[in-house]
């Protein structure tokens, strides 16, 4: 793709990262010659060069605070936090489940909320850092049977901007990433699949997300939306 190693001696820690987004991501922090802390719940805990695998239930605190505390063990610092670590299930409110609307508030959400405040405390001491997080276009406007969901993404939504405020000050980037539908293992489980071929491909959004990466010193980006080209979808 072009890109030039500019994020060697980097360090990047992305959760979700087995799959998806996060697994796009990872691939190209890779080619840009950073060191991958990598977070899902399909990997057991290993090191390979500059690429550290941990088991990460985002739901945990506990694992949440492993994941953090294994990434600055192994690399002393962590540059930039992606959390791209997400679930959905779609349905009215009236017929939803409690049990996944519960859910969606834990990895989504309360998620995002432990990396970020585990993190924060070691970026708050750094500088030039970045947190990244991954919101949707549900968590900016009202759709039709994404009532779980996009209580999530707006309270991911809210708790980005909050983190603005409270970090600007201290040199650490905070950006909301919100990307329409995307064609991606997101949709494995749904049933039936929707049609991913108008979807934005999952590798667009990850490059958007390095493009972010590679920004020039001296100005904030607080949020990039990124759409399909026929719209939501």
């Amino acid at each position: 793709m072009g890109i030039n190693k500019t994020l060697q001696g980097k360090t990047i820690a992305i959760t979700g990262s087995s799959r998806g987004i996060g697994l796009a991501v990872s691939n190209l922090v890779n080619e840009s010659g950073g060191n991958l802390v990598l977070g899902s719940r399909s990997y057991q805990d290993r090191v390979q060069d500059n690429r550290l695998e941990l088991y990460l239930d985002v739901t945990r605190e506990d694992s949440v605070k492993h994941f953090y505390e294994k990434a600055i063990e192994q690399f002393g610092t962590v540059d930039v936090l992606i959390n791209s670590a997400g679930v959905g299930v779609f349905s009215s409110i009236i017929d939803s489940s409690t049990e996944d609307f519960d859910r969606m508030i834990n990895v989504n959400l309360r998620g995002t909320y432990l990396t970020c405040k585990y993190f924060g405390k070691h970026m708050v001491d750094t500088h030039q850092v970045h947190m990244i997080n991954l919101v949707s276009i549900a968590g900016t406007m009202a759709l039709t049977g994404c009532g779980g969901y996009s209580a999530s993404k707006f309270g991911v939504m809210g708790l980005t901007k909050v983190l603005q405020a409270e970090l600007r000050g201290k040199g650490i980037q905070v950006t909301s990433v919100i990307p329409g539908s995307v064609s991606s293992s997101f949709w494995n489980e749904f049933d039936p699949k929707p049609d991913l071929s108008q979807m934005i491909p999952v590798e667009s959004v990850a490059s958007h997300i390095l493009y972010l990466l590679h920004q020039p010193q001296g100005a904030y980006i607080d949020e990039i939306t990124i759409m399909p080209p026929l719209g939501i979808l």
